[in-house]
């Protein structure tokens, strides 16, 4: 694939990645789950081997695996396949971002390092400036997720800062609730994407200039939330704010019994007939088979109201 050079807009599902009971890459699952993305939910923008797809937990070789998988099936069929690179060592991260390109993927993004953390915001900023060079001909987007990564500077400043260093620099994934920062960055970097990434509250972002947004919820409430985004669009606040309260409704549930990655991996499971499997060790679900009723019904209400 080529990046088409229109900007990023819509939603952008963050991948789940299927594997077996054993925990095994089942790559065969991932032309069913394109084919489902597109016909049921009615996303074509794909974020590949991030926190949804459980990235970090791979091995290099496995990520590559999964990368080829999702751009030989969504040829032709997604519009970008975004890839995400970021690995504790700066090597593997490179090698990665190579391994895109060369296989035709979209665009890649990085998380900044988490054990070793930067000692500073030039550090990150040469670190990332690393990563890019590796896949010149790639959009590059910082992935701003401070609640796993512990890195909390400003994006703005990592913006501006970027903007001068990285030329294949494009935007920045912010998967962070502090919209003053978010609104701030869309607002002096307009010729950047800015795609939100916390779902439960992507109106707000939309209200200040998000872009597109990245998320897990959109695997299986794409065309509930693509709903919301085209009652924005036409300037029918009240009915974008019904949509986002509804999904509100269901993740604060979701959040009050405690789950998490490993829950939305199995609901997607559940939801869609993919079988994704678990999630790898040490995340283990608590989501019990009486829950699955609940998890059905709610989810085709929202999906049909």
């Amino acid at each position: 694939m080529a990046f088409s050079g229109k900007r990023l807009s819509g939603l952008i599902a963050a991948t789940f990645t299927p594997v077996t009971e054993h925990g095994h890459l089942n790559l065969p699952i991932i032309q069913q789950y394109v084919d489902y993305l597109v016909e049921k939910q009615n996303v074509r923008n794909i974020f590949v081997n991030g926190t949804t797809g459980e990235g970090m937990s791979l091995s290099v070789q496995e990520r590559k695996l999964v990368v080829e998988e999702w751009v030989k099936h969504g040829r032709g069929k997604m519009d970008n396949v975004i890839v995400h690179v970021g690995c504790l060592s700066l090597e593997d991260t490179k090698e990665l971002a190579a391994h895109a390109a060369s296989c035709g993927a979209d665009a890649i993004g990085a998380v900044s390092p988490s054990f070793m953390k930067p000692s500073n915001q030039d550090g990150l900023v040469r670190y990332l400036k690393e990563v890019a060079s590796a896949a010149p001909g790639l959009p590059f987007y910082y992935y701003h997720i401070p609640l796993l990564t512990g890195i909390k500077y400003f994006v703005y400043d990592l913006v501006g800062k970027m903007k001068l260093q990285i030329p294949s620099f494009r935007g920045v994934k912010f998967s962070d609730v502090n919209l003053m920062d978010f609104s701030t960055c869309v607002s002096d970097f307009e010729e950047l994407d800015f795609l939100y990434g916390v779902d439960e509250q992507l109106l707000g972002a939309l209200a200040f200039g998000a872009h597109g947004a990245v998320g897990s919820t959109y695997n299986y409430l794409g065309k509930t939330t693509n709903q919301m985004l085209t009652a924005f669009k036409e300037g029918n606040l009240h009915e974008a704010q019904k949509i986002q309260r509804r999904i509100q409704k269901f993740m604060m549930c979701v959040f009050k019994k405690g789950w998490g990655l490993p829950e939305f991996k199995q609901i997607m499971s559940i939801t869609s007939d993919l079988k994704l499997g678990p999630a790898r060790l040490p995340l283990v679900s608590c989501l019990a088979p009486e829950h699955q009723e609940w998890v059905q019904k709610e989810l085709q209400a929202l999906n049909q109201e």
